[in-house]
């Protein structure tokens, strides 16, 4: 009650049956139509294949990045956007996804306004507590309909509690335990074999919470070692497990996910403490959403990123030649970071593990071309920089201080080319 406050638990029972229905069939439909991939990810400069197969799904242009590898959604149905499924059950995969993210959404409001109310016991105002009672049933009065959550009513106090609940996306996890040759052990409370190490998750909106939906095929041997006497945690049920961070004198927690069972971490939660998930025996998918801390990780940021670099680019009207406006150091700073992004942050990362979700639908393809473009136009510019300071008619000083600074982005994208390349 005091050390694991912020974890809220529902069990499966408390949910609609018509959304188990569509989460688990979608599950399924994923994993048959081989939706689900191992990532490459990089830990300490080596390279590590993750035990846990993946697929993201979410708002379209949404990217999330772990580990040092950036995940490119696969879009969920959208309005206004034009989204190409390679086929109909993938689609209806996709919505049913976009329906549990609403749900959980409403069902994070919820809890995070009980606990408000519950800490908040001593405020008497009937105005604050009308207010947040009316948020809340704005909400629940919409059900678990697939709504753009942005379009929802929020009141000014509120915006904070819907940003840090607004999920965008969620990452899928899929593992059968028994196709494993070895499961790490947990090291710290002897909780048994761990499908994912002790983390914080990476790359949320601060005090952001996480939800998550977890589905294991359980069958009749799980059923058998329920009854068994055991001591601990039974290994053939899968767990989630939680400690506080860096600490590992307060006792760990391990609390047990059957179907369709969910769990909140709330606030800030993610960051006090870590999480592991503890494997069972049987096949086991969760759909874990987030709000990802979308700063600098959309398609919309990155395409204004290009667009600014392209004003330090002119075009003569009559001989079409192209040149630099400008040779300030912090403005060939500004451009050749915006370069390295490009290259590094986007099309590096996609065309490395990010064409496997053409399984599911190429609505990616079109962006990824327009960086290309923008890419290219970036390298005319960083020729153009090499041209001027050639020039001996540039006053010393300040070309010594714009070589000095793009020497230093050209060893740094020199470097990373190296190591993509050896990847």
């Amino acid at each position: 009650k005091t050390k694991y406050s912020k974890l809220i638990f529902r069990k499966s029972d408390t949910i609609p049956e018509e959304l188990h229905q569509m989460v688990q069939e979608s599950f399924l439909t994923l994993r048959e139509h081989n939706c689900f991939f191992q990532d490459l990810v990089r830990i300490k400069g080596k390279d590590f294949l993750t035990p846990v197969s993946r697929i993201l799904i979410g708002n379209p242009g949404c990217t999330y990045k772990y580990l040092n590898t950036r995940l490119f959604t696969v879009p969920w149905p959208t309005e206004s956007y034009d989204i190409k499924y390679c086929s109909p059950q993938i689609r209806d995969a996709c919505k049913a996804l976009m329906r549990l993210n609403d749900y959980l959404h409403i069902e994070t409001v919820k809890a995070l306004q009980g606990q408000n109310l519950f800490e908040n016991k001593e405020i008497k105002d009937p105005a604050v507590i009308d207010r947040k009672q009316n948020f809340a049933t704005s909400l629940m009065e919409q059900g678990f309909a697939s709504k753009d959550q942005n379009s929802l009513c929020v009141p000014e106090d509120d915006r904070s509690l819907k940003n840090r609940t607004s999920y965008n996306l969620t990452l899928l996890n899929y593992m059968d335990p028994l196709q494993m040759l070895y499961l790490k052990q947990e090291p710290y409370f002897g909780m048994g074999n761990m499908a994912v190490s002790w983390h914080h998750d990476e790359n949320l909106v601060e005090r952001s919470a996480v939800a998550v939906y977890s589905y294991s095929c359980e069958d009749s041997s799980v059923q058998e070692s329920n009854e068994q006497e055991l001591k601990g945690r039974d290994p053939a049920v899968w767990h989630v497990g939680l400690k506080v961070a860096w600490d590992i004198e307060t006792p760990g927690l391990a609390v047990p996910l059957h179907q369709g069972d969910i769990y909140l971490m709330l606030d800030d939660l993610n960051m006090t403490h870590q999480h592991c998930v503890l494997a069972g025996l049987s096949p086991r998918f969760s759909s874990t959403h987030r709000v990802a801390d979308s700063s600098r990780g959309t398609l919309e940021y990155i395409l204004g990123q290009c667009e600014l670099a392209l004003q330090n680019l002119q075009t003569d009207s009559d001989s079409m030649a192209l040149s630099l406006k400008s040779l300030e150091t912090a403005v060939v700073k500004q451009v050749e970071e915006i370069h390295n992004e490009v290259e590094f942050e986007w099309l590096r990362q996609f065309w490395f593990q990010g064409k496997r979700y053409l399984k599911c639908t190429d609505w990616w393809l079109k962006p990824m071309a327009k960086l290309e473009e923008f890419w290219r136009k970036l390298e005319i510019m960083t020729s153009l920089v090499l041209s001027e300071v050639r020039k001996e008619q540039q006053i010393e000083e300040q070309r010594n201080e714009t070589i000095n600074c793009f020497l230093l982005l050209l060893k740094e994208r020199q470097k990373l080319r190296k190591e993509w390349t050896a990847r």
